[in-house]
């Protein structure tokens, strides 16, 4: 083996005290979430589902709403009620009125529910700077809406008309028993007056005068009361099945919100997960974990690569780089963790040959079929200017305008009979095939290949494929690694050459990265760096 040989392997480079090794963009932080949209899109997918299952079950409510406008009690309804009309009646006290006890026992025995769903189910708003009650009612169909929003405010004032009724009749009973009074202070006054003698009537007369003044003023007092307009108010708008607003009006912002929160969900999940199961993502990630130097990045082929890609060219960078680090004869090993390095292995092959190279690429884990299709494929990916040995399309020839291949009659062509014999003329034309003598039917090489195997023609050069056994004297071979978490033998074939690792992007865990690139150390490979691919997800 004569692979170059190179220093010690390559440390991490110092990192300055206090200085970040990497900045972190906004490009780094959306790259979790958008490796991970399928957690993301089933965490969205299921917050969906969930406020849909909600909309099933939990049926939309109907909303009817009433407008009572709340006066003050005065003896004059006419009177100006002044600039501070919002102040002459407490409106926090009507709403307490409003949505008290009384009120929901009413319609709690009206409607035979229990007093807690009444409440939960009745609201009353007070505007800002007015005397209006607005009552709102939610229910489960539209009648029940309409009937009980009204039933709610039609109640209102009937206990607030009940509380005022029983307020001025305790008033009245009050100047009624004054009034009682007075009058039988008078009565005595009159009938000492009249068995009083001349002298003393003038006194009682004066008594009398002031028992009559006090008994006029509790009557005329008693008679305002009397008068009073004891209505707390009325319904100015009252509950009608057209106006009533449909419970699913906001289905739509429900199920935007479910898809949303799901979401979100599924991003902290992402980041979650990503921190538990780092995988590389970039070239930096792939050089932090492993310390290696990169031989190049290979673009997967998927959507819209085709054949003028500039992936193909990718993989002859990267088999530049590998030949510039090894000489014939060599043995280069292609090690992943967990992946499987078939294609990038068959591109290499199929890139070092098209410069003159014979390349054995063996393999000892049953993939030489897939090996066969992909250098296949590869070879006829390749373009003209990289494969010499295609023919160029001679173009065709054009007939004379003047001469009409179908009406002239060609006569035949009489050939002059060949002064050489039949195989006795080495051709000049290199594609005519050429006929080899065949060796015995148990004459085998000692490299174990058959001469008639022939191998794959590629460019310039061929690729020949086998196990590593038969391939042991080949100039340059390419060792088809099995995955190193669960096989050795890539490792101990690399102890017999170099090793190339493969990072597929996306794919392989930094953990498993760090501890192959650990494992070739303790075992004194000559690692010449890593390439990262994106085969794996093309």
């Amino acid at each position: 083996m004569t692979d170059a040989s190179h220093g010690p392997w390559a440390t991490r480079p110092a990192v300055a005290e206090g200085t970040p090794d990497r900045t972190v963009t906004l490009g780094d932080l959306l790259r979790v979430p958008r490796h991970r949209t399928g957690l993301v899109a089933t965490a969205a997918a299921l917050g969906l589902v969930f406020v849909l299952a909600y909309l099933v079950l939990m049926p939309g409510r109907y909303t009817a709403s009433a407008v009572v406008a709340v006066r003050p009690v005065v003896t004059d309804a006419f009177s100006p009620s002044g600039a501070a009309a919002d102040r002459a009646v407490n409106m926090n006290v009507e709403s307490g009125i409003a949505t008290g006890t009384e009120v929901v026992r009413r319609l709690a025995e009206q409607n035979g529910q229990d007093q807690g769903e009444v409440r939960d189910a009745l609201d009353v708003e007070v505007p800002a700077g007015g005397q209006i009650l607005r009552f709102s009612y939610a229910a489960r169909s539209v009648d029940e809406a309409v009937r009980n929003v009204n039933l709610a405010a039609e109640s209102y004032l009937a206990v607030r008309r009940a509380m005022y009724e029983r307020q001025r009749d305790e008033m009245l009973r009050s100047y009624d028993d004054s009034i009682a009074k007075v009058a039988a202070q008078q009565a005595a006054i009159r009938k000492r007056m009249a068995n009083a003698g001349p002298g003393g009537s003038d006194t009682a007369a004066a008594e009398l005068t002031g028992i009559n003044s006090q008994l006029t003023q509790l009557n005329s007092a008693r008679t305002e009361i009397a008068a009073v307009d004891v209505n707390p108010g009325w319904v100015t708008r009252a509950a009608e099945p057209a106006m009533v607003s449909p419970g699913g009006g906001r289905d739509a912002l429900l199920l935007l919100a479910g898809l949303l929160g799901g979401a979100l969900v599924g991003v902290v999940l992402a980041y979650a997960w990503e921190s538990v199961d780092r995988r590389v993502r970039s070239v930096d990630d792939a050089r932090r974990a492993s310390g290696l130097p990169l031989l190049g990045t290979v673009r997967g082929r998927g959507g819209i690569a085709s054949r003028s890609s500039p992936v193909d060219a990718d993989v002859r960078y990267v088999a530049m780089a590998i030949a510039e680090r090894v000489h014939q004869p060599a043995r280069v090993t292609l090690l992943s963790a967990r992946e499987d390095p078939t294609p990038i292995t068959a591109r290499l092959a199929v890139a070092l040959a098209v410069a003159g190279r014979e390349v054995f690429v063996a393999d000892d884990s049953g993939r030489l079929d897939r090996l066969r299709a992909a250098v296949l494929a590869d070879r006829d990916r390749l373009p003209a200017y990289a494969d010499p040995s295609r023919p160029p399309l001679p173009k065709p020839r054009s007939a004379p305008s003047g001469v009409d291949g179908v009406s002239d009659r060609v006569g035949p062509v009489r050939r002059r009979p060949s002064p050489y014999p039949a195989g006795t003329r080495t051709p000049s034309d290199y594609d005519v095939t050429l006929t080899l003598p065949r060796t015995a039917p148990g004459a085998v090489p000692a490299n174990g290949r058959h001469p008639d195997d022939g191998g794959l023609p590629v460019g310039a050069g061929s690729i020949l494929l086998g196990t590593f056994r038969q391939g042991a004297h080949q100039p340059l071979l390419l060792f088809n690694a099995p995955p190193a978490e669960s096989d050795e033998r890539g490792v101990a074939v690399a102890r017999q050459g170099s090793a190339v690792v493969v990072v597929e992007r996306d794919r392989t865990r930094q953990t498993e990265l760090r501890r192959l690139t650990e494992r070739l150390r303790a075992a004194g490979v000559n690692t010449l760096g890593f390439v990262l691919t994106r085969d794996g997800r093309g």
